[in-house]
């Protein structure tokens, strides 16, 4: 095994044990805001807030990691602040505390993504961008699924809330013990690639911002899985037993197509992003229309391999377009438009969920159809590049 691959494994685990303990609390955070009192508009409000402010965060700290070149003190403080916010969600008996803690734990992958992505992208040249990063999102996505497997077990054993956030503690500590080994392991080129290079006044290229553009409208009308929990809750189709259980469902569909579409983004290109939004705007009408429970599973099936593409191949894509001068910054620009179009279709759909779910379904399809028309353009401005 390449020094390189064994690497981007070990930053794979700490990936995975961090979306474990994440995700393992995610997938009841509607019903939780709900048990302390939350309203829908709250939940997605409180869903679309959070992503807004983790975003937008790391586009001070993309900039901050390239001018600093401070990449793994940016990565193990993020993943310090997961260590303390998630298992805290269990002493608080109100929302609005618990919306605090779950902002916190925002900006902690806030200050480490951008940095870590770099590393990410550093390591995968040797094996491919989309593979590598398909490898990365699939085991964190396979914590993404025990977490909250895990999380259901010990509701299901008619444990609480607050006894399934106290055992989150232990993954959040095993991931950065994971993390340290990490660091010790890294390639050198790697570590001198950091240290050497200059910002410089290298400018972003046209197909970067209509990249941007394109799937910031994406993030918009992407419904966020809490408020599809609170619906699930509000259907009475699932028990709070079995949301966590869906929302692993989605997050093993997410792993698989996460590494599938990473190894045909290698072979076939960009136009695997604009197939992969397709079931994306599938998922919405069978989510929140439908009541038969088959088609609400397929629509959260569709809602998972959409995630994988998002977290995989559309972040590989930044590494394509952008110079090694400007990745930091461009994952942080990345990151910060799409979250904030994200907050925005979040909240606009918690208000809409009270009023009509078909408008909301409406919101959700036509802004995410809005962005295949400059995904299109940025393909052909990737096929005049040299």
């Amino acid at each position: 095994m390449s020094s390189y691959l064994y690497f981007l494994l070990l930053l794979g685990f700490v990936s995975l044990l961090s979306d474990l303990t994440y995700e393992g609390a995610r997938g009841v955070i509607g019903p939780y805001l709900a048990f302390l009192g939350a309203s829908a508009p709250v939940v997605g409000f409180v869903s679309g807030l959070g992503e807004f402010i983790g975003y937008s965060f790391r586009l001070l700290s993309g900039y901050l990691v390239d001018k600093l070149k401070a990449y793994w003190g940016f990565v193990f403080f993020g993943y310090a602040l997961n260590l303390f916010a998630i298992p805290t969600l269990g002493l608080v008996g109100r929302w609005d505390l618990a919306v605090l803690l779950l902002i916190l734990e925002r900006i902690g992958k806030a200050l480490r993504t951008p940095a870590r992505d770099t590393l990410i992208s550093l390591a995968t040249v040797q094996i491919g961008r989309g593979k590598g990063f398909g490898i990365h999102e699939a085991l964190d996505q396979i914590g993404a699924i025990i977490g909250p497997l895990l999380v259901a077990l010990i509701l299901s054993r008619e444990g609480s809330y607050r006894e399934a956030f106290f055992f989150l503690f232990i993954p959040s500590l095993l991931a950065l013990s994971i993390l340290v080994l990490a660091k010790k392991i890294s390639p050198k080129s790697i570590e001198l690639s950091m240290t050497s290079r200059e910002l410089g006044k290298v400018s972003f290229p046209k197909s970067f911002w209509l990249y941007i553009i394109g799937i910031s409208l994406v993030g918009a009308g992407f419904a966020d899985f809490p408020l599809m929990g609170f619906h699930f809750q509000k259907i009475n189709h699932f028990s709070k037993e079995l949301v966590p259980l869906v929302y692993a469902i989605a997050m093993g569909f997410d792993a698989l197509s996460a590494l599938i579409l990473g190894i045909l983004f290698d072979k076939k290109g960009f136009s695997v992003v604009l197939w992969a939004l397709l079931f994306s705007l599938l998922a919405p009408p069978l989510v929140f229309l439908s009541t038969n429970i088959v088609f609400i599973i397929l629509g959260v099936i569709f809602w998972g391999i959409s995630l994988g593409a998002q977290e995989s191949i559309m972040r590989a894509t930044i590494a394509e377009l952008l110079p090694l001068e400007k990745r930091g910054a461009g994952f942080g620009i990345f990151s910060a438009l799409y979250g904030g179009f994200w907050f925005l279709g979040s909240f606009l759909m918690g208000i809409l969920y009270t009023y009509s779910l078909h408008f909301l379904v409406i919101l959700s399809i036509g802004l995410q159809a809005l962005a295949l028309p400059i995904l299109f353009k940025v393909k052909k401005e990737l096929k005049r590049t040299p």
